[in-house]
């Protein structure tokens, strides 16, 4: 790969929240070979003029659902995963044109779908996926309607349907399966959830056991678990027993931060779905139980920030969209901006995320050996986050491991 030199950046430094003068930036080989200040001489070659435009890291949206071509996964399990994965396309290439040139995926995803993102097939962000979420019987993911006692699935090998899981043993040979499929990461249901039929929102999944379980075999792989859960006890519980990120988490109050903030771990909100989900429930044929646990929990999130933030959790960005819900993605900017500064907000889509990711230095900066994931911003985010709400104006280049996806203009 030739190297690319482009000056008058104005490099937003993720680690220290500031824009700093115009630098240069050379990429080689897929990543940021050097950063160099005013004064400090560029190698020879072709350069481009970035004009003195905003550059910051490739965004990070650490929860995402890239499979979820429909809101109903229900019926998903009716159609084939080759069918699922052709649709899917669209959804990554949609993620890559807004700016975030990494995801995590909180299950749907598999190796297959991660593979063909690496070599060429499908063209959009990194991918870091869960698999299938591992659920207790009646638990969030377990979505069978009340009286259906068997799935009925033609979309077998993603993690779109839960590894249902009841017991130590079961735990651990589930979670065992999830990273011998090749999972970066495990995800489990802790706690009640909206969509699912059968459990409340504030109820909590799985034994301490079984949690510790889980979290003891990802340990053991190098990994993490990341936890679905609203309520402070289902939080509380699963941080305790060594889970890295909580999920949504809108119920949080001050004791179960502080649990949060003494055991090192993540906060990361889904604002947006809950904005789109109150417009489009009914519309959707929710039932009225649904509807009322979306509206226990979708005003309280903001609020929820609010005491991870003065409690100093580490926040991250994440959306949980689903089907037709995916172009909705950059709502999330404005909805943190009442309770997050536009730095806070930006650090937590790039440097806090890479961070999460374990991927420190390579992602979510912008510096010597980190990927040269990068995305040139007409405007200032950083004085402004909503500019990032409309990416049609707003960027004017997004490139993905040295190469121009959304070609700078």
């Amino acid at each position: 790969m030739t190297q690319q030199i482009l000056r008058n950046a104005r490099i937003f430094d993720s680690i220290a929240g500031v824009v700093g003068e115009p630098a240069t930036i050379v990429v080689a080989e897929g990543k940021i070979s050097a950063v160099l200040r005013a004064g400090e001489a560029a190698p020879a070659g072709p350069s481009v003029d970035v004009g003195g435009r905003t550059v910051l890291p490739g965004l990070i949206d650490c929860h995402v659902h890239v499979m979820a071509v429909h809101h109903d996964v229900w019926q998903l399990s009716m159609q084939p995963p080759s069918y699922i994965t052709a649709q899917a396309r669209h959804v990554l290439e949609g993620m890559l044109d807004r700016g975030f040139t990494t995801v995590r995926d909180a299950a749907g995803a598999d190796y297959g779908v991660q593979l063909a993102i690496e070599r060429g097939f499908l063209r959009g962000p990194r991918l870091f996926f869960a698999g299938a979420p591992l659920s207790q019987t009646g638990g969030h993911a377990d979505i069978r309607p009340r009286g259906v006692q068997e799935f009925i699935c033609t979309c077998a090998g993603l993690g779109l349907f839960p590894a249902l899981a009841d017991g130590v043993p079961e735990v651990r040979r589930a979670v065992r399966e999830q990273l011998r499929s090749g999972a970066n990461q495990i995800k489990i249901m802790a706690g009640g959830g909206v969509a699912s039929p059968t459990d409340p929102i504030d109820g909590t999944q799985y034994s301490l056991e079984e949690l510790t379980a889980a979290c003891e075999e990802a340990t053991a792989a190098n990994t993490y678990v990341m936890a679905h859960a609203y309520s402070p006890r289902s939080i509380t519980r699963a941080v305790q027993c060594g889970v890295r990120s909580i999920e949504h988490g809108n119920l949080l109050d001050e004791a179960s931060a502080k649990v949060m903030k003494a055991h090192g771990a993540y906060l990361v909100p889904t604002l947006a779905t809950y904005a789109v989900l109150g417009d489009e429930g009914k519309r959707l044929l929710w039932s009225a139980e649904q509807l009322a646990k979306l509206d226990r929990v979708k005003d309280a999130g903001t609020q929820a920030i609010a005491i991870a933030k003065a409690h100093g959790v580490p926040i991250a960005f994440g959306t949980d969209l689903l089907g037709a819900m995916h172009p909705q993605q950059n709502i999330e900017w404005k909805l943190r901006s009442g309770v997050q500064t536009a730095v806070e907000i930006l650090q937590g889509a790039t440097s806090i995320a890479a961070k999460l990711l374990n991927q420190e230095g390579k992602l979510g900066v912008i510096a010597p050996g980190a990927h040269a994931d990068l995305v040139v911003v007409n405007g200032d985010p950083v004085q402004d986050i909503t500019v990032l709400c409309d990416s049609a104006k707003a960027l004017a280049g997004v490139m993905k491991a040295g190469v121009w996806e959304r070609a700078l203009v």
